[in-house]
C-alpha cells in the first residue's frame, strides 16, 4: 500500500476549506432545512452560512411561516431551534432565525442562496 498523497506548493493549490464547512463542521444546509420543514409552523426553509468570529461560519435560517402559525416570532424561533436541537447536532441550531414572507427562487424553483446572503 502506498503512502497518503500530499499536496505541496510545487502539486497544486492548497485547499482552502470546503464551502459546506459552518463552525469547523461539515454542515448540509439541506438537512437542516429538512428540519426545520418538519416543524407544523413552517412551510418553507433555507439554511445558508454567516460568518461567526469564534466558529468562523454557523447557521442562519430564513423561515416562510404557514399562515396559521402563532403570531408571536420570538417564541416561534426559540420553538424551532429546540426542534432541531432535538434532531440534529447542537452545531447544526441556527443562531439566527429571520422569518420572511417568501423565499427568492429562480425559474426553476430552486432557491436563490446568494439573495439570502446579500
Amino acid at each position: 500500500m502506498s503512502p497518503p498523497r500530499t499536496r505541496t506548493a510545487t502539486s497544486g493549490p492548497l485547499p482552502q476549506g470546503r464551502r459546506d464547512q459552518l463552525a469547523g463542521f461539515r454542515i448540509g444546509p439541506g438537512e437542516i432545512e429538512e428540519c426545520l420543514g418538519s416543524h407544523p409552523a413552517v412551510a418553507m426553509a433555507a439554511v445558508i452560512g454567516v460568518p461567526d468570529e469564534r466558529r468562523g461560519e454557523v447557521p442562519k435560517a430564513f423561515v416562510v411561516a404557514r399562515e396559521d402559525a402563532p403570531a408571536d416570532r420570538d417564541a416561534l424561533a426559540d420553538a424551532l431551534r429546540i426542534h432541531v436541537r432535538e434532531r440534529l447536532a447542537a452545531h447544526e441550531v441556527p443562531r439566527e432565525i429571520v422569518f420572511v414572507d417568501d423565499l427568492p427562487r429562480t425559474t426553476t424553483g430552486k432557491i436563490m442562496r446568494r439573495a439570502l446572503r446579500e
